[in-house]
């Protein structure tokens, strides 16, 4: 059916393809599936090509809330794709239950929930409130790997 992949393109956007840093070792699965559950590792925002997507840096200090929107969102993207290659098929994802939202901040912000919406808000756009709805943290971190201004890892069941 590609219901999911149907709505990506009606608002065109493309999944990211996986690219690996050149000299960076991963030596873990980006998503490890045990029985109906699928547990995705921390990804950060990608271009299409699969580079890490600007802006860079942290938030209060180099990017604005609507920057790491944008960023949270792109973070979405990131693990659908990944979800995809594991998986074959979006639509086996049955329900998101939990993310767990990173933000670089600068001292003194806190309006990491804000940012991390728009993960939040573009997986319920795809989903719909019945498999989108997800427990959430999100939280300031003082640094993510490669300057990322966000980072999310998430829990989803799967058709088996």
């Amino acid at each position: 059916m590609d219901v999911i992949e149907s709505r990506l393109r009606e608002r065109g956007l493309a999944l990211p393809a996986r690219v690996v840093a050149p000299g960076v070792r991963l030596p873990f699965a980006f998503v490890r599936v045990r029985g109906n559950r699928a547990m995705v590792s921390g990804h950060g925002p990608q271009n299409p090509d699969g580079s890490i997507a600007p802006p860079l840096g942290k938030l209060g200090r180099e990017l604005g809330v609507e920057q790491g929107y944008y960023a949270a969102r792109l973070t979405a993207l990131s693990i659908l794709g990944s979800l995809k290659r594991e998986l074959g098929d979006l639509d086996r994802v049955r329900a998101w239950l939990r993310v767990f939202g990173m933000v670089a901040s600068a001292p003194g912000f806190t309006q990491q929930p804000a940012v991390i919406n728009g993960f939040s808000d573009l997986i319920l756009e795809l989903y719909g409130p019945d498999a989108g709805s997800h427990s959430r943290s999100a939280v300031g971190m003082a640094e993510l790997p490669f300057n990322m201004p966000v980072e999310i890892e998430a829990e989803v069941e799967i058709e088996a």
